[in-house]
């Protein structure tokens, strides 16, 4: 696999995250401890590999310029700016609502919950629709 095809893997596990977050978060609103935990550690590894992927992406390729003109150039930046500082505060959200649950503290862990998941959504879709914009719409993007 060439580093430039890394991109569109990244983005549908990516997408796979994003499906298993829904899926757990539906779950465990209908009371299914079991498939809510399986679908969220499927999500954390799929969102495992994104990151690692994506970081492997970078590191090889650099950075890469959005090639949209127009008023896209806003549309897209407005996106990747709020896309930006929210996954990097993921993470920690993400850890800070797991270790918790690993722990049976099912209080700390649902109140941790209900401001990573809407957070943990957010750069799922976002970060889909980057890719889209940088990668199939309007690119492929500049190489720095």
């Amino acid at each position: 696999m060439d580093v430039t095809e890394l991109p569109k893997l990244y983005t549908i596990f990516n997408g796979c995250a994003l499906l298993h977050i829904i899926l757990g978060l539906t779950m465990i609103k209908l009371g299914h401890k079991k498939p809510h935990i399986v679908s969220m550690i499927i999500a954390l590894t799929f969102s495992t590999a994104f990151l690692g992927c994506y970081l492997y992406y970078h590191y090889h390729a650099g950075h890469v310029k959005f090639a949209g003109t127009g008023i896209t150039r806003p549309i897209y930046f407005t996106i990747l700016f709020t896309h930006i500082p929210l996954a990097v505060l993921s993470l920690p959200m993400i850890i800070m609502t797991v270790i918790p649950a690993i722990r049976n503290r099912f209080d700390k862990h649902k109140r941790m919950a209900k401001w990573t998941v809407p957070v943990w959504l957010y750069v799922s879709v976002t970060g889909i629709i980057v890719y889209l914009m940088c990668y199939v719409w309007y690119g492929p993007p500049i190489r720095a």
